[in-house]
């Protein structure tokens, strides 16, 4: 049985890691974490999925209790702008299709000639409420879909994600892994502040333990590398390649600021914005009291410099005086994220750009995982193949659906958005866009492999995006439409009896200050 784990490195993926650790095996297992307090974390405002709720409830914390020290706020999807042609917008929302008749609303939506370019308001709910920033709950707390009932009972992970739940999370990465790591620490966890200087191996080739700047060696049976993009343990010591996703995904860079914003006056929408611009695109993550932005963009089109006046002129006066962040992504994963003794987690682990919020998606995916794969002394390698498995066809998947939002994309008016076209793409997500031509997005057309994301989200990219063409199905032109134009005004009453009765998002977390 193993009795230690070291988690090296701290920020949002040491943090959760720990936590996550900490709450699964109790007394049972001890975890230290060390980390610089040289190195800070990179996030400047993290959006997530939907299932970071189950993380939350794993570790038995309530919304009134992390929200505030993170200054979170609620996101009830993705706004992308500008992606199909400059005023354009459209929304990923939380939420599934609506079905009748067999058919989903979208596939009605696109037999009717789809003559608004507004699938995402017609067919779903969020929309409405995102463009008028409307909060998910009542100011008493009650969740604006009543009979939404998946809600588990205590612990639960993301193998439990019976029904889309409504919304994910905005917060600030850097006050999460504070809150965190009090959390961890609570309940046992040791904290070491100190430079590793040296990872040491013994005769199998295994992590034996981490030598320190000042706090001596740190030995353990497991290891756990949440280093970030230098991957110290499991790519430098343990010498595992790493395997580029640029051949796709050609983004590696971006330039981050934090926007002080008066949210009272400006309001508070409730979704992450993905705004296109010449060269990648600015993300706009409103927390309470400011805004993390940044935009990411591909260092063969654009230079640091450009990019960061693009951005600087994208938030305008606020930005004057604002410091502003750097980073050099690692676009790819390690080939195996589980080798001997160390499991990397984060972006060690592996990194598919911020498109769709998947950063903190992947940690919670790979601890989950690591608890239900977890060795004792024997060592089962059948455990970490399956580990690997698991996390590979993940991060696979992902790719596969962010190459969609490039590949998908109208715009076309320069260089680099006339090469999306171009660009390789997956052997796999050819095929599939050819079927998809002819028939939208299904459960059994897409990625077949856990990855985070349904069906309805390529449907949503595909109908948004605009740049494939798409036919209806020719069984809906055989079919009465009557239930279904019934089930598009009901969804419309609803979005509006919504848009009246819900708070707005600033109102509602603004009580609780």
């Amino acid at each position: 049985m193993l009795e230690s784990i070291v988690v090296v490195g701290g920020g949002t993926s040491g943090w959760m890691t720990a936590s996550y650790l900490s709450a699964a095996f109790g007394e049972r297992i001890s975890v230290t974490v060390v980390e610089s307090a040289r190195v800070g974390t990179i996030g400047v405002g993290e959006a997530t999925f939907s299932t970071v709720r189950h993380f939350f409830e794993y570790l038995g914390l309530s919304e009134e209790t992390w929200m505030p020290a993170c200054n979170a706020t609620y996101k009830l999807g993705i706004r992308f702008e500008n992606w199909r042609a400059p005023g354009h917008h459209f929304y990923h929302p939380f939420e599934r299709q609506r079905v009748v008749d067999g058919f989903t609303l979208p596939d009605w939506w696109l037999a009717d000639g789809g003559a608004t370019e507004r699938f995402d308001k017609e067919c779903f709910l969020v929309g409405t409420l995102c463009d008028t920033m409307r909060s998910p709950r009542h100011m008493d707390g009650a969740l604006f879909e009543g009979d939404l009932t998946d809600r588990p009972a205590g612990r639960s992970t993301l193998a439990e994600q019976g029904t889309q739940f409504p919304y994910a999370y905005h917060f600030d990465a850097a006050l999460l892994a504070d809150f965190l790591r009090d959390y961890a620490v609570a309940r046992g966890v040791l904290h070491v502040v100190d430079d590793v200087v040296h990872v040491a191996r013994d005769e199998r080739g295994w992590i034996s333990h981490v030598a320190t700047r000042g706090s001596g060696d740190l030995a353990g049976d497991l290891f756990v590398d949440c280093t970030g993009f230098r991957g110290l343990l499991i790519n430098d010591a343990l010498d595992e390649p790493f395997e580029s996703y640029q051949d796709t995904l050609p983004n590696d860079s971006a330039v981050a600021l934090r926007v002080p914003v008066d949210m009272e006056r400006e309001g508070l929408r409730p979704c992450t914005t993905s705004t296109a611009q010449a060269a990648g695109w600015i993300w706009t993550i409103p927390l309470f009291g400011r805004v993390g932005t940044g935009y990411v963009y591909a260092r063969d089109y654009c230079t640091p410099e450009e990019a960061e006046r693009t951005l600087r002129r994208f938030v305008g006066p606020a930005a004057d005086d604002l410091e502003a962040n750097h980073i050099r992504m690692r676009i790819g994963r390690s080939r195996r994220s589980w080798v001997n003794n160390c499991v990397a987690v984060g972006l060690s682990s592996g990194f598919v750009e911020p498109l769709e919020s998947t950063g903190i998606f992947f940690i919670q995916h790979a601890i989950e995982q690591l608890v239900k794969h977890f060795p004792d002394a024997d060592w089962d390698p059948a455990l970490r193949s399956a580990y690997n498995t698991l996390v590979n066809r993940c991060m696979d998947g992902v790719r596969e659906f962010l190459v969609l939002h490039y590949y998908g994309a109208a715009r076309a008016d320069n260089e680099y958005w006339r090469d999306t076209k171009t660009r390789k793409i997956p052997d796999s997500l050819a095929e599939r866009v050819e079927q998809w031509r002819t028939k939208l997005p299904h459960p059994e057309s897409v990625y077949p492999h856990y990855h985070g994301f349904e069906a309805y989200s390529y449907v949503c990219m595909v109908l948004g995006l605009g740049g494939i063409p798409l036919k209806p199905s020719p069984a809906l032109r055989m079919l009465d439409p009557s239930a279904a134009q019934r089930e598009f005004r009901l969804l419309a009453t609803q979005a509006e009896d919504l848009r009246r009765t819900l708070p707005s998002q600033y109102a509602y977390f603004a009580q609780f200050r």
